[in-house]
């Protein structure tokens, strides 16, 4: 019998310690993955974020692509036809806020004037009894330290300047990626799904087709709950009477982009707006009427729009965009949230695909028969009797030979 060394120092560490050890050690090999990974994006950002938002606009805009292609039309001139559309409808709204936010703007100034005059009479004669040298000194002193920081401001200006590059050159890349997603999007992928061994290719798939179309869902869901939300606080602040509604109206409409947190900002502008520019009882009706839409779109449009296969826990989606904006601001905010959404449905098609495969069965052994032909006839004779079906008994050659005879 064979017998084990076992080493002493592993015999004297006990069993859970032993599995906590090999547990940690590959969980820090998988963070420093990660970790790894995650440095690549962020030092690329530049390049991955405009085809990430590539791929957003593709997923919204490849279902009328196919729509025009299956009625005929080719698949280049559809392609160019909803990207041209697309840009058309952008240009148009991005002209209406602009000139909406241009001709709101002297009203805001002189609502805001009387509103600061209103604060400084009543710090002066409400319960506080300053003085108005105090006031005065406080102003002084903010134009002081803006005047001391004009450097800071200047290179952020400066800084700001190469973003505005940066924007530029992201917006052209974004354009011409989107250009070959929707002309070429299943190539792209076929080809890339050459990359992983072939036993597991049909697999992979299946799983990024029911991810693209996870992310189909995502983004028409989330535009229509957008549009739901800026119409409904856009009505509700033109019935209020608050300056600058329509741009409010389209700063709710970018930010409900970004789940949860979005639409929390975009309220506290709006009822800020009103609590500044109107009166506290216009921006406490303000207040109702974001919660209204809120609720809205809470408990109706997403779950009503999303479904369960899109659908994430809030505690996700929370840590998700927090770890988004630390990484990369606000794009991050804006794109972890449907890459959580695709990673989560290619795991769980890839899930099922395992729990549906059927196992392989044991081969059975097979009986092989020696070449009688390649036998002179003795030793066939000798070989033949030794031949039996399973389950027959085995007979001695004594009656081998009686029967024979």
């Amino acid at each position: 019998m064979k017998q084990t060394s076992q080493d002493p120092v592993d015999s004297s560490v006990p069993r859970g310690l032993q599995v906590a050890g090999a547990v940690c050690w590959r969980l820090l090999i998988i963070a420093a993955a990660l970790w790894v990974l995650m440095w690549i994006v962020v030092a690329t950002r530049v390049v991955v974020i405009p085809i990430a938002v590539a791929l957003l606009l593709s997923a919204l805009m490849a279902p009328a692509v196919n729509r025009l292609t299956r009625s005929g039309v080719p698949r280049g001139l559809a392609a160019g036809f909803v990207l041209i559309a697309g840009l058309a409808i952008v240009a148009g709204v991005l002209t209406f806020v602009i000139s909406a936010f241009t001709d709101g703007l002297p009203e805001m100034v002189v609502r805001l004037t009387a509103s600061v005059e209103t604060i400084r009479s009543w710090l002066i004669n409400g319960p506080l009894n300053l003085e108005q040298e105090q006031i005065d000194q406080f102003l002084a002193g903010l134009i002081d330290m803006i005047q001391e920081n004009q450097e800071i401001i200047t290179s952020g200006a400066l800084s700001t300047a190469a973003t505005v590059g940066e924007l530029m050159a992201g917006i052209l890349l974004t354009l011409f990626t989107l250009i070959f997603f929707l002309y070429d999007g299943e190539k792209i992928w076929s080809y890339l799904v050459k990359i992983v061994p072939p036993n597991v290719r049909a697999r992979v798939h299946t799983a990024g087709t029911r991810s693209f179309r996870t992310l189909v869902g995502y983004v028409r869901a989330t535009a229509l709950v957008a549009v739901v939300d800026a119409v409904g606080i856009g009505i509700g602040l033109l019935i209020l009477d608050v300056p600058l509604a329509i741009p409010l109206a389209a700063l709710v409409f970018l930010a409900a982009f970004v789940p949860i947190i979005g639409a929390v900002l975009s309220g506290s502008v709006a009822v800020l707006v009103a609590l500044v520019t109107v009166n506290p009882v216009t921006a406490l009706l303000v207040l109702l009427v974001v919660l209204l839409v809120q609720q809205l779109e809470g408990h109706v449009l997403q779950p009503l729009l999303l479904g369960r296969a899109v659908r994430l826990h809030p505690l996700a989606v929370v840590l998700a965009i927090a770890v988004g904006v630390v990484q990369a601001g606000i794009a991050g905010a804006l794109l972890v949230v449907p890459l959580l959404a695709v990673l989560n449905a290619a795991f769980k098609s890839l899930r099922q695909d395992a729990a549906n495969e059927p196992e392989e069965e044991p081969q059975r052994p097979r009986l092989t028969l020696p070449k009688l032909h390649r036998l002179n006839p003795g030793r066939a004779r000798a070989v033949l009797p030794r031949i039996r079906r399973p389950g027959t008994r085995r007979q001695s050659p004594k009656n081998t030979e009686q029967n024979e005879s």
